[in-house]
């Protein structure tokens, strides 16, 4: 699943789904409600993705949260090398981690213990610090995480991300 499922949060609730005693039906709508975020993501890089469509397909499928948030250059702009580069380093670290940890994984014990379960959070709050250079990105970002905090016990996994990621209409926004 690593090789094709370049995204770890929909692996690991598709994993933690079916390690639960879920249905396959509910492991993939899972992944695809916490994938739905690379529609935006994916747009917003369109435009600087060079090359014929086969071309520019294949570097869509290394844009991920990581080099998607590394290659920003601001308002809107992104480097496309840092992008595709940033990808494909990404990817081989995934899956060369995934192999090792299904080798060797048992060796750590428990993960919370070493506190890795904090490990996603604190990615992503590196990965936003840099974009919050204002009062607009940064109350963006604190009422997408009160949003997403509050939904998470109520809703299924995927859908806090979705909500938090929502547009406010332009007249609320003013």
């Amino acid at each position: 699943m690593s090789a094709t499922t370049f995204a770890g949060s929909a692996q690991f609730a598709a994993a933690s789904i079916l390690g639960d005693g879920g249905t396959v039906a509910a492991a993939v709508t899972a992944a695809l409600l916490l994938n739905a975020r690379y529609a935006p993501i994916g747009i917003s890089v369109a435009p600087w993705l060079e090359g014929p469509r086969w071309r520019r397909f294949l570097h869509a499928q290394l844009v991920v949260d990581e080099s998607w948030a590394i290659a920003a250059r601001g308002e809107g702009r992104y480097d496309p090398r840092i992008l595709v580069g940033a990808g494909v380093l990404l990817y081989a670290a995934w899956v060369l981690g995934t192999a090792v940890g299904s080798v060797g994984g048992r060796a750590l014990g428990d993960p919370t213990k070493l506190g890795l379960d904090a490990a996603f959070p604190a990615l992503f709050l590196a990965l936003l610090l840099p974009q919050v250079r204002s009062r607009k990105p940064l109350f963006a970002a604190l009422l997408g995480a009160a949003i997403a905090l509050a939904l998470t016990p109520l809703t299924p996994p995927g859908v806090p991300i979705i909500a938090a990621s929502a547009r406010l209409p332009a007249r609320v926004r003013r």
